[in-house]
């Protein structure tokens, strides 16, 4: 490997992803790439953040992959197999796919680290993800002292006047697929469906509409109360939550976790 490889940021539009690559910018400044996958369900001010962060880090590249305008339910339809805690295609389909075949036709891995954004919690994410990467090297450096909360990030993105992502002011952990991710549990669901009804309305319209293409009762959420798991759909959740806004499993909570693995078992 040179003596200054080629950085290639998996950039969420994340805290996580940016802080890991201010933490290695000041390497190699002029051989620094964002490289984005554009999952076409982000928040409105999600291009916005991107943009302010590429300018918080001059020298760098910004290459966004808009991978054709579709969506995770694209992807789901294509799939006929909707997405869910256990098994996510839009993952593979969306993120990582097409963040490969960039690296594939740009870089060689003789000279290329992929940067991932876990950090110090998430070693196990990161143990999990490098073989699936080979034969790229893979650096995470938050998972390097010094070690950095969640809070700590946010304070960085603001001493640089980077704007904080709105999903992160409203209680998300993640700022991806405009907080609709199919990983997220029960919890997160609540949260969407009182902090943006209209963006849960619509992967509640487009899951209504794949159930009845497919004519299976598949959903993204699963109800696993007195013992029995069941599915549920995003509309059955939403109406039960308007009745009584406790009536949801407060422990189903999860998160993004696109960049884990290449290739999982296909539904």
């Amino acid at each position: 490997m040179t003596e200054q490889p080629h950085y290639v940021v998996s950039f969420s539009g994340g805290a996580g992803s940016w802080a890991s690559a201010k933490r290695i910018w000041g390497r190699s400044p002029e051989r620094l790439t964002l490289l984005v996958a554009d999952t076409n369900t982000e928040a409105p001010d999600w291009r916005q953040f991107l943009e302010a962060a590429h300018r918080s880090l001059p020298g760098s590249d910004l290459v966004i992959l808009d991978n054709d305008g579709r969506d995770i339910w694209d992807v789901f339809r294509d799939a006929r197999f909707i997405g869910n805690s256990r098994i996510d295609p839009c993952s593979r389909v969306l993120k990582r796919e097409p963040l490969r075949r960039w690296l594939e036709t740009h870089c060689d891995p003789a000279d290329t680290v992929v940067v991932l954004g876990f950090d110090w919690t998430e070693q196990h994410r990161l143990d999990r993800a490098r073989p699936h990467w080979v034969p790229w090297t893979i650096e995470a450096p938050l998972c390097e002292p010094p070690y950095l909360s969640k809070p700590e990030v946010l304070d960085w993105l603001r001493d640089c006047d980077i704007p904080i992502p709105d999903l992160y002011t409203k209680g998300f952990s993640h700022n991806n697929c405009g907080g609709g991710c199919v990983k997220a549990g029960q919890t997160e669901w609540r949260r969407l469906l009182f902090a943006y009804p209209d963006r849960y309305a619509y992967h509640e319209r487009r899951e209504e509409e794949l159930r009845k293409m497919l004519g299976k009762d598949v959903t993204v959420l699963r109800d696993r109360s007195g013992g029995d798991t069941r599915p549920v759909s995003l509309r059955e959740f939403r109406e039960n939550l308007e009745r009584d806004a406790s009536l949801f499993d407060a422990d189903d909570w999860g998160a993004c976790s696109c960049m884990d693995t290449l290739g999982e078992v296909s539904p």
